[in-house]
């Protein structure tokens, strides 16, 4: 990438440091039906990756930003129950939140988690606008979420569980 691509491209990043999206958009629950995989679980070995490409290296040097668009969360579920797909015991995922950064730690849990191939189909982009950037894991299930939307990442005994867990139950 020359030197132009990367400062074009950080220019018009910068306005917007760790979120794609202008506008935010609503959960659709229905949007489980993308999901490969929903289990209810426990998050452990929790990790923000910063990747150290041209891109997110000048965004960090140049506007002093902690966290770009490049950057994901890795973190391994502790399976405890499986509501759809044949997952393992434990799960080695990724969570490209690119509505919001990634928080920084999350609590153990446990959380009903709905969970995609990269390469399955993603829910519908459901805000005016959403940059969407491939799988930096391709081999690792990635947290089920539509651009611009919530991610399918819910307290176990929440409301929203439980509207999945129906949908689930009524398929």
């Amino acid at each position: 990438m020359n030197v132009i691509n990367v400062v074009s491209l950080a220019i018009i990043l910068a306005a917007q440091p760790a979120s794609a999206c202008r506008m935010n958009a609503h959960l659709e629950p229905n949007d489980i039906k993308y999901a490969d995989v929903v289990v209810v679980g426990r998050i452990a070995n929790y990790e923000i990756v910063r990747p150290t490409d041209e891109v997110s290296e000048f965004m960090r040097k140049t506007y002093g930003q902690k966290d770009v668009l490049s950057d994901y969360a890795r973190f391994d579920v502790l399976v405890d129950e499986v509501l759809v797909g044949q997952p393992p015991a434990v799960i080695s995922v990724t969570w490209d939140n690119s509505t919001f950064s990634e928080p920084e730690k999350m609590e153990e849990g446990p959380y009903l988690i709905g969970l995609r191939e990269p390469a399955s189909q993603a829910p519908p982009l459901r805000g005016p606008s959403a940059t969407i950037l491939p799988s930096q894991e391709p081999g690792s299930l990635t947290v089920l979420q539509a651009p611009c939307a919530p991610a399918f990442i819910f307290e176990a005994t929440s409301a929203s569980a439980k509207t999945i867990r129906d949908i689930l139950t009524a398929k």
